[in-house]
């Protein structure tokens, strides 16, 4: 049964063209029609001037409320998930960490499962292809170099929906890997990496357009080896992860990024780990321990910074009020331009036919109230 037809009332919408003020339709869990003036007949929901933001939709996402997505247990991702969408993030990409080949294609095929029932919105593999060098949280023994034959059994395994890859330009085979996920509908990204600026604009050339979360796990930006960092922020072609708990990156590096790339360039990710939600303590990530203190995660064994604690409501907070993005654009990079850079055309945006997930934000930018396919959750 579709959820009952509602108007909501007295918004401050968050659109692809702009800011929308007045009243925002939903029916038959779409959004039917935006408009200003009286409303429609029916129920109303007055919002009281708020702003109502498209669902957000964290591409870049490892687990969340004591579940990881890498443990392939589907009843711990319909809670990791539904704690994200009680924040707001309506869609997520569900993210894999290096692991042996038989591991990978039990986690992608027990993803898929969930994408087919529409809880998921794609499948991301972070690992194994990357650098030892830069492998951040990722198990060093478990990368590997690039191998088409191995990609070729992850997309069997997840019938269409493995949406990204992250792969370290200088391997060997990667421009190969990089071709071969493009001409497949995959996107490539480049990320834990080694790469010279040459290589990563060659990579980029191939077929990859986004750059994993920007400044972390890569080779730093020098002024005369400016590596891929600056390749990213100087291609227009390339969407730009940002971890912006700002532990991964200082405020004053990120501001950097937002200003070389501009918002609708930078895609604002979590890369939250399933510490998110429960506080301080050790957990585990992809067989690694990890201990989170005050927040932040690092590898137990070697005191590198692991993935982030925050939901993604934070990174937007920590835009506005940080960076001094304005409020418009620090969603649209927690929505629109993320799911634009995966391909997922029908999410993170207000306009009428799209799916009616929404979020009211309070004063605080934190979620008020969210709506997933046009019912409030909660």
């Amino acid at each position: 049964m579709s959820p009952t037809p509602v108007t909501l009332t007295n918004t401050r919408t968050v659109t692809p063209e702009g800011i929308h003020e007045g009243w925002v339709q939903v029916d038959g869990g779409r959004i039917a029609a935006l408009g200003s003036g009286e409303p429609p007949r029916g129920t109303v929901h007055d919002v009281a001037g708020r702003w109502v933001a498209p669902g957000l939709v964290d591409t870049h996402v490892h687990g969340g409320a004591g579940h990881g997505f890498p443990e392939a247990d589907a009843e711990g991702a319909r809670r990791t998930i539904a704690y994200n969408r009680s924040q707001g993030v309506t869609s997520m990409v569900g993210g894999l960490v290096a692991a042996s080949p038989e591991d990978t294609l039990r986690q992608v095929s027990a993803l898929a499962d969930l994408c087919d029932e529409g809880e998921l919105a794609g499948i991301y593999l972070e690992g194994p292809f990357i650098a030892r060098q830069r492998c951040g949280a990722h198990d060093p023994d478990l990368l590997r170099d690039p191998d088409t034959a191995e990609f070729d059994r992850w997309l069997e395994a997840g019938r269409g929906h493995v949406r990204m890859i992250t792969v370290a330009p200088e391997l060997p085979g990667a421009l190969e890997l990089i071709r071969s996920a493009s001409s497949s509908g995959v996107v490539a990204a480049v990320g834990h990496t080694e790469a010279t600026y040459e290589e990563t604009v060659a990579a980029f050339d191939a077929g990859a357009s986004v750059a994993t979360h920007l400044y972390n796990a890569m080779r730093p930006l020098g002024h005369r080896d400016p590596g891929p960092i600056a390749a990213a922020l100087g291609d227009d072609r390339v969407a730009v992860e940002l971890i912006l708990d700002l532990v991964h990156v200082h405020a004053g590096a990120a501001q950097v990024v937002v200003d070389a790339a501009g918002p609708g360039r930078v895609s604002l990710v979590t890369d939250a780990m399933n510490a998110t939600g429960l506080g301080d303590g050790e957990y585990t990530l992809g067989g690694l321990r990890v201990r989170v203190s005050g927040g932040e995660a690092r590898v137990v064994e070697t005191g590198s910074i692991a993935s982030s604690t925050i939901v993604l409501p934070q990174a937007v907070r920590n835009a506005v009020r940080h960076l001094g993005v304005s409020v418009p654009d620090a969603v649209r990079s927690a929505s629109s331009v993320p799911a634009g850079a995966l391909g997922l055309a029908d999410l993170g945006r207000v306009e009428a036919g799209a799916p009616a997930d929404l979020l009211v934000l309070d004063e605080e930018l934190a979620a008020a109230e969210v709506m997933y396919r046009g019912a409030f959750v909660g």
